[in-house]
């Protein structure tokens, strides 16, 4: 085995457990640091095929901002997680049943003959003045241009509603007023009063 598999297999093991561990976290919190984790192994695969752009995309884009915004949203929803295992039970065949159907779908498609190892070759190596950021971009904006924009739509209404999310109104919330904080007045917070002095015995 040369050092390229072992590299691979390292990076695909971390991945499949830290994807487990995505879905199975009771803690929300939890889950989004193990959804960091994925991908920065999954930016270490991108590395090994020679894909520095897409690596390098998914940890400065993903892991930098959406991650952030992701732990941002979980920690001012303030979500019950009593309430939230209560229901997981009612659902829990229907996501059993899911879950065992992509299993087969994935079983049946990588045992497909499509997918044997005569038919998909390695990727070619390339040398040091190849620029992959100039080849995605002609594919990109020319095949998929349209893919490209739903993509950035759907990112934006993902943005508004994660502001929307935080800004609504909450009773138990306390708000300050700073107009009514500068127009306050001396008799409205202190009070005087006078008492008759008494001598001790």
């Amino acid at each position: 085995m040369g050092f390229d598999k072992l590299v691979f297999y390292v990076f695909a093991t971390v991945l499949v457990l830290a994807a487990l561990r995505v879905i199975t976290c009771r803690n929300p919190i939890h889950a989004v640091l193990f959804l960091v984790l994925a991908f920065l192994n999954s930016a270490g695969l991108w590395l090994l095929l020679e894909a520095e752009f897409l690596a390098l995309t998914l940890v400065l884009v993903y892991v930098g901002a959406v991650m952030v915004l992701f732990l941002f949203v979980i920690m001012m929803l303030d979500i019950n997680l009593a309430e939230m295992r209560a229901g997981m039970r009612r659902f829990a065949p229907l996501g059993i049943g899911v879950g065992l159907l992509l299993v087969a779908e994935m079983a049946l498609i990588v045992r497909s003959s499509a997918f044997s190892p005569d038919l998909l070759a390695a990727p070619l190596r390339r040398g040091a003045d190849y620029s992959n950021i100039k080849a995605l971009g002609g594919v990109l904006y020319t095949d998929y241009v349209y893919a490209f924009e739903i993509a950035a739509v759907i990112l934006v209404l993902a943005i508004i509603a994660a502001i929307a999310l935080t800004l609504r109104k909450r009773p138990e919330t306390r708000y300050q007023d700073p107009a009514r904080q500068v127009s306050v007045r001396r008799a409205d917070r202190v009070r005087l009063i006078k008492m008759p002095a008494e001598k001790r015995s």
